[in-house]
């Protein structure tokens, strides 16, 4: 991982367009090769990104920006969708990598893998006709929770969490775009269940595709209540 602290701005082009003006933050280049920008606040989300598949390119600043002072300007752009982020730096106040090693992956706590175990027994709670490939199918970034086929036999990547939050759309992003290069499994839809799932979480989740559920750990159970009984 490489970790770059500068005075830049950010400006993504694509389907949407947006403008992060001279600020300094950090860049945060990752193995797989993602690139996030952060501020130091708003907690852990960056305020801009770019998901692998991308590319990153070093370029010299153009006439205007280097009249306004820019060094160098990263170019980002996802080999997809074409979608690119344009870094320009003014300055570069810290630069280092480090080897984080392979990673063990997420330990999931009682509660989501009960979760995982209950609704891989009780996969129809996806929708009619859906059918269990298998739990914890291993992709080359870790396993995803379950791997399932729906009604019309497509093959569907399940992730599974307590509270369903903006990582785990991410992470789940990461999977659908792993699994769909394999010929044999895509196309490879996704679905996003949680007990309690955050409404920028779901907004995420439905911008992309992924369709999402909430599940009732009660009832996957089969916890009878007061109000399931007659008397």
């Amino acid at each position: 991982m490489r970790l770059v602290i500068s005075r830049c701005s950010v400006d993504y082009e694509g389907r949407l367009a947006a403008h992060l003006p001279l600020a300094t933050r950090l860049l945060m280049i990752k193995g797989d090769g993602s690139v996030l920008v952060h501020s130091d606040g708003g907690s852990y989300k960056p305020l801009n990104w770019m998901t692998p598949p991308c590319a990153l390119a070093e370029i010299q600043p153009d006439e205007t920006e280097a009249a306004d002072g820019a060094t160098a300007v990263w170019v980002v752009r996802n080999a997809k969708s074409g979608d690119a982020l344009r870094i320009v730096i003014h300055e570069v106040l810290h630069d280092s990598s480090h080897d984080l090693g392979v990673d063990p992956g997420l330990v999931k706590d009682g509660v989501e893998a009960h979760l995982q175990k209950l609704l891989a027994e009780h996969i129809h709670t996806l929708g009619d006709g859906y059918s269990l490939v298998r739990r914890e199918y291993m992709t080359a970034i870790g396993p995803v929770d379950i791997l399932c086929k729906d009604e019309g036999g497509g093959h569907v990547a399940v992730e599974i969490k307590r509270r369903g939050e903006i990582d785990g759309v991410e992470q789940l992003t990461r999977y659908l775009e792993l699994l769909n290069r394999d010929p044999a499994l895509a196309p490879v839809t996704g679905v996003f269940a949680a007990q309690l799932i955050k409404p920028q979480a779901r907004t995420l989740a439905t911008d992309r595709g992924i369709r999402c559920v909430t599940l009732d750990y009660d009832d996957l159970k089969g916890i009878d209540t007061s109000a399931s009984r007659l008397f």
